[in-house]
């Protein structure tokens, strides 16, 4: 399932424009990437919570040489399914 395919399932839900189910997932996106870039975590009941992890700067290898690089510290999005998904998927 891609986005168009949410896009598609929402429109029906909604009865409206497909413009519309399109700018509702794009809202829905949004509010989620915004609420990371601001060290959000992001909860939606029954799917997960979204949230942002640190990573330190540490020492790499370039697996083509061999030789050693400096990895800079970053931060990256994890997502913990919630109960009622995990066992949905089980």
């Amino acid at each position: 399932m891609n986005k168009a395919d949410i896009v598609d399932k929402v429109h029906g839900v909604l009865g409206s424009t497909k413009a519309d189910a399109e700018r509702a997932v794009e809202c829905m996106v949004d509010c989620i990437v915004s609420g990371l870039k601001g060290g959000d975590e992001v909860s939606i009941s029954g799917l997960g919570i979204f949230a942002t992890k640190a990573r330190q700067a540490r020492q790499g290898r370039n697996p083509r040489t061999g030789e050693s690089i400096h990895i800079a510290a970053s931060r990256t999005a994890k997502f913990r399914a919630a109960k009622a998904l995990k066992d949905a998927v089980k």
